[in-house]
């Protein structure tokens, strides 16, 4: 895990293009309280639609989330639905110039109702699809190909995510996969539901699930066995794709057993992933393929590409629907799972991957330092004001040198790990990070807060990083103390006793 942390550390961004079905996901959400007076049927009381990129268009939205640059190759109809799809995919910054308008074709629509039923979570009621899987005509297979090679030069890694709705046909598959080999470009299928995956021969990866696999391959389904059983039958599925594609991998997903890979002249190797709360399933293989089309373009070896594509998809199956997943939080999954972060105490470095991720949700971050030796009723006043300024509250702790250094040789009373303990306990209080300098300067410098939190015996310009904090348009909270509370009054009282 420690290559690949080191990888996640350095990550940059890519240039991806994907080739696929693209798709409206269409979400109808309403209140789901009764039947209909002349059948058991549920009646959704629609209250609100959200539209947002589905298919291949999400594997896009996925790949924009972990810093890629992105251009999208495929068809959509002549309606309105193309004019919606366009605009979030534009919105995002997404390059839609290689999306064929096809007037004799709908856009494809995943109309789902989703029904609110006495204040509980969503579910989802039913799905009404609109489409056409009729194979495309070859005038508009020449125009996706002309525009995809086109691009292909620019390219870090190429994808093809194949839903089955007309548009992969056999011979753009084919066409796509012998340009990206000619160009050396990597090429990674997520592949349909079929019996046959001739037409995906020569890419460079296949990521299908394991009944996708078994009616590809043709292997009977494993219904029963133990462990070793259901081991060798997954290996026979992944070296069978293997043997029919002359792929360089194989990844079989393998939902909470995590996945199976299969490298050219190795033998297969489990990869396992951590339990997670399932609540949806939707979007988890377009997360497994936009995950690893980043990791292989950033240079990390197959093995520790699967582990972040298992965190991913872990991430994508604990939210409704399809969301995409920023990258810092996939790294910060990782990070706990290879560390085991237990508490609250982060390094520096770890302490900026949670941060980083909280910041992409849109949290706000709050921060402010202190030696907080014998925690009082102050300090609480204190911590609990600054957490009031933002939704993450970071506290910057002096190290036992450094306390030495400002109070004296007798101080601390308690060493860094308790007084860590200590404040880890606090509800405000969401990271710690002890730092060993005189100042929170780097702290500051590296985590760029949103509100710098110090007390009212401050003034501004005494605020060590203020100025730093607001050069980025940050701001400095100022709070009132509880008058007669500090450490050093509790240990003179102490002492006089």
């Amino acid at each position: 895990m420690d290559e690949l942390l080191n990888k996640l550390a350095h990550w940059k961004p890519i240039r991806a293009l994907v080739v696929g079905d693209f798709m409206l996901d269409q979400l109808v959400y309403g209140d789901a309280e009764r039947l209909t007076n002349d059948a058991p049927v549920p009646v959704l009381t629609a209250r609100r639609t959200v539209e947002t990129p589905g298919g291949a268009a999400n594997v896009c939205m996925d790949l924009v989330a972990m810093h890629a640059e992105v251009r999208c190759f495929g068809v959509m109809g002549d309606d309105r639905e193309a004019d919606l799809l366009s605009k979030a995919l534009a919105d995002s910054a997404i390059d839609t110039a290689g999306l064929v308008r096809d007037p004799s074709r709908p856009t494809t629509v995943k109309r789902n109702l989703i029904g609110l039923a006495q204040h509980r979570h969503p579910q989802k009621m039913f799905r009404v699809d609109f489409e056409s899987r009729k194979p495309l005509a070859d005038e508009i297979v020449d125009r996706i190909v002309e525009a995809f090679t086109r691009a292909l030069p620019d390219a870090d890694v190429v994808a093809i995510e194949d839903y089955n709705k007309g548009v992969c046909c056999p011979n753009l598959c084919r066409r796509v996969i012998e340009a990206a080999r000619e160009a050396g470009k990597p090429i990674l299928i997520d592949p349909a539901s079929i019996d046959d995956y001739t037409k995906y021969a020569g890419c460079t990866a296949i990521t299908p699930n394991r009944t996708e696999a078994e009616r590809a391959t043709g292997l009977t389904t494993l219904t029963e066995g133990n462990t070793d059983e259901r081991a060798s039958h997954n290996a026979a599925l992944a070296k069978r794709l293997a043997s029919q594609l002359d792929c360089e991998a194989v990844v079989l997903t393998l939902d909470r057993d995590g996945a199976l890979l299969l490298e050219r002249g190795a033998e297969p190797c489990a990869v396992p992933t951590i339990a997670r709360q399932v609540y949806d399933v939707t979007g988890a293989g377009d997360m497994v393929l936009a995950a690893l089309m980043a990791a292989r373009a950033n240079g990390i070896d197959w093995a520790d590409s699967v582990r972040f594509a298992n965190a991913a998809a872990g991430l994508e199956v604990e939210v409704f629907g399809v969301q995409p997943i920023p990258f810092e939080r996939i790294y910060h999954s990782v990070l706990v799972q290879a560390k085991d972060l237990i508490g609250k105490r982060r390094t520096l470095d770890e302490a900026r991957v949670e941060i980083e991720a909280a910041r992409r949700e849109g949290k706000k971050i709050v921060f402010t330092n202190g030696c907080f030796d014998i925690i009082h009723a102050g300090h609480i006043s204190l911590l609990r004001k600054a957490r009031e300024h933002g939704d993450l509250l970071v506290v910057g702790l002096n190290s036992d040198e450094s306390v030495r250094r400002l109070k004296g040789p007798e101080r601390p009373v308690h060493d860094e790990d308790d007084r860590v303990t200590v404040l880890s306990e606090l509800e405000s209080v969401a990271v710690v990070v002890v730092f060993e300098e005189d100042t929170p300067l780097k702290l500051i410098e590296t985590l760029r807060p949103d509100v710098l939190v110090k007390g009212a015996d401050y003034t501004k310009d005494q605020v060590v990083g203020g100025d730093i904090v607001e050069s980025y348009g940050g701001e400095i909270a100022l709070v009132e103390l509880l008058a007669g509370r500090s450490t050093t009054g509790a240990i003179e009282r102490i002492r006089s006793v």
